[in-house]
């Protein structure tokens, strides 16, 4: 099912965020995780895509496992760092023959050996040119796209970054998932320039659930989120205790949905990762809204 049909109910949903393997040897415990995840009956399962595509024969296995063992919608990632456009219609086709209806098209992180690299000559410099491609491919997938509250961590301003975001739009992007932020106020602002800028898609807020305190700081270094004071006070009060940390890390996240749901927004996708505990958690608390 297309995750396009399923942003257009009102009720609230919840989507949940895996990642594949790194190793062969570690397929079958990453497996098991996401299964228990699939369990769960989220709206749909985002599969994401190693950096520089380097575990991305396991994406594929994973969203493909997820949809026919439970029957829940997958949204298999694609990147287009450093990927040749034979590499990029390979993928296309076997994403086809798989059964996926969804991509989520991302430019991807640059590998650390590539950074100082010239880049001029790849065939795809942004995630708008894989989008393209996607669209020239004559399939009839579903695309997201990734989007930034705070703004793009390589944008000037965010000025700049909306206009970058609505060329994905145009280009045939049918939703956007943010980044991960931990102030709703800065997504209501956001969802106010993008709308007014003309970009009309849904948006998909992406909370991650912190619940370790090391998750902090590696959490600012990929997307520069702002860390409220409320946020700050809660690692300092529990960040040295584990299990405290965890469970104060869930309701901060439970709290954040809550208020998204209650001011009108009804898809949240949370970045889970490889953890059914705390999809589950998350999954708990929100029982009675959910229905479940």
């Amino acid at each position: 099912m297309k995750i396009s049909e399923l942003l257009k109910k009102d009720t609230l949903s919840l989507s949940f965020e895996v990642f594949p393997p790194k190793t062969e040897t570690a397929f079958e415990s990453v497996k098991t995780a996401t299964e228990e995840i699939a369990k769960l009956k989220p709206s749909f399962m985002s599969v994401t895509y190693g950096a520089g595509g380097g575990t991305s024969k396991y994406t594929l296995n994973i969203a493909k496992n997820i949809k026919e063992l439970y029957g829940v919608p997958t949204l298999a990632h694609l990147t287009c760092v450093s990927s040749s456009k034979d590499m990029v219609h390979q993928k296309i086709e076997e994403i086809k023959a798989a059964g996926i209806t969804n991509v989520m098209a991302l430019r991807g992180d640059i590998p650390a050996h590539l950074e100082d690299a010239d880049r001029s000559g790849w065939d795809y410099q942004h995630a708008v040119d894989l989008i393209y491609e996607l669209k020239k491919a004559d399939t009839d997938f579903c695309i997201g796209g990734a989007c930034y509250p705070e703004i793009h961590p390589e944008s000037p301003n965010q000025k700049e970054d909306i206009k970058h975001l609505k060329e994905k739009v145009d280009a045939g992007c049918d939703f956007l998932t943010t980044q991960m932020f931990f102030d709703n106020n800065l997504l209501y602002n956001f969802l106010y320039k993008i709308r007014e800028a003309g970009i009309t898609v849904p948006i998909i807020p992406g909370i991650m659930p912190i619940t370790n305190a090391n998750q902090v700081e590696r959490s600012i270094k990929l997307s520069g989120s702002f860390m409220p004071q409320r946020f700050k006070c809660l690692v300092d009060k529990f960040g040295s205790d584990p299990a405290a940390m965890k469970q104060a890390g869930i309701a901060y996240a439970t709290d954040q949905i809550i208020d998204l749901y209650a001011n009108g927004i009804t898809n949240i996708h949370v970045y889970s990762m490889n953890k059914p505990d705390v999809a589950r958690k998350i999954q708990g608390n929100l029982s009675d809204i959910l229905g479940k």
